[in-house]
């Protein structure tokens, strides 16, 4: 079982954002955590104490958060961490201080993933960010100095500044550092987000995304979902894997959803309302077995966790066949089939679940 735990708050809120993300609510920051731990203790107390394969924790900013705070989390997570294989933390350049750094290895914590979007200066402040490069390589040098092996970094590409010259600079630095693992998102307009609505903000540029993923797997870096690059087989996200093969999550915090058992639990998305009632469901969605079956060939297609042809019908099967002649589908043992370019999974699914 995988598990999410979300903290929402934020020093600022970035152009692009569109997460449970929120820069006034500090002042809640220790009756949050204090629903949170009651929500922890109430999903927990029934399970087997080794059932917990990953731990993910993101924003919001993690890092605005102090050691008091993740004490009292992992006061309740440490007896069921026994079988637990990673354990990520999400921070930011400003806020990840080297003594942050030391307190969250300290904890257990052996994966980081810093939200740096850039190491380009202007295409940080078109995005709002509230860091500098030379914030975002001092920050990435000193997880490396405490301890952390596996360290992320988040890009941002399709924004109207990119170009290969800029895209080719940030790469020339993250090779540079201490970095294993590369998320890598085309920029989106959502609503509710200061980029809503100015469609000249963004760049829709196939072939500038294919030229960043070929040069991302020149440095070493291999493509093993439509936005996640790896460098080693030790160095991708199990989390994430986890997900993608359709596990079991339990999700905690505001507007945090898990899922067990076929049915979709989701927290209270508003924080006061989370406070009160940390241990209620805002709602909770049942899923048939159409809905699993599509999740499974939209996940599967979009990473090399590839789809098990039996959860198909014989027409869909016949559909998939077709994609295999044309060479946008491969099996491997004639039993699960792999997209042969993630960038087209969504096109692929809809083909074949039509």
């Amino acid at each position: 079982m995988l598990l999410y735990i979300h903290i929402p708050f934020c020093d600022s809120k970035c152009h692009y954002c569109a997460f449970n993300s929120y820069t006034s609510l500090h002042y809640l920051r220790d009756k949050y955590i204090k629903s949170l731990c009651r929500q922890l203790i109430f999903e927990l107390k029934n399970l087997p104490k080794d059932i917990i394969k990953t731990v993910f924790i993101g924003g919001g900013t993690p890092s605005t958060l102090s050691l008091k705070h993740y004490e009292e989390i992992f006061d309740i997570l440490n007896p069921y961490l026994t079988n637990t294989e990673e354990i990520t933390i999400e921070a930011n350049p400003n806020s990840a201080t080297l003594s942050w750094l030391e307190d969250m290895y300290g904890l257990g914590i052996n994966r980081i993933s810093f939200g740096v979007q850039s190491f380009d200066d202007e295409k940080l402040e078109f995005l709002g960010r509230n860091h500098t490069a030379k914030m975002a390589i001092t920050a990435i040098q000193n997880a490396k100095k405490v301890g952390f092996e596996h360290i992320n970094c988040d890009i941002i590409y399709d924004t109207k500044l990119d170009n290969k010259m800029l895209l080719n600079s940030d790469l020339d630095i993250i090779r540079s550092l201490p970095i294993d693992h590369i998320s890598a998102y085309s920029l989106t307009l959502e609503e509710g987000t200061k980029f809503f609505d100015k469609s000249n903000v963004r760049v829709e540029d196939i072939d500038m995304a294919n030229y960043l993923f070929h040069r991302l797997e020149e440095i070493g870096f291999y493509q093993y979902e439509i936005s996640n690059f790896a460098r080693t087989e030790n160095a991708k996200s199990k989390h994430n894997l986890g997900y993608w093969k359709y596990e079991e999550y339990l999700g905690v915090g505001a507007g945090a959803v898990g899922c067990i058992g076929g049915k979709r639990l989701y927290n209270h998305k508003d924080v006061n309302m989370y406070i009160e009632n940390p241990t209620t469901y805002d709602y909770t969605e049942e899923l048939t077995t159409e809905d699993i079956k599509v999740e499974k060939v939209l996940l599967g297609l979009r990473s090399e966790v590839g789809v098990d042809k039996n959860v198909l019908s014989d027409k869909e099967l016949i559909q998939v066949n077709n994609l295999e002649q044309s060479g946008k589908i491969k099996f491997k043992n004639n039993s699960r089939f792999y997209s042969v370019d993630f960038m087209l999974a969504d096109e692929l699914a809809l083909y074949i679940l039509e």
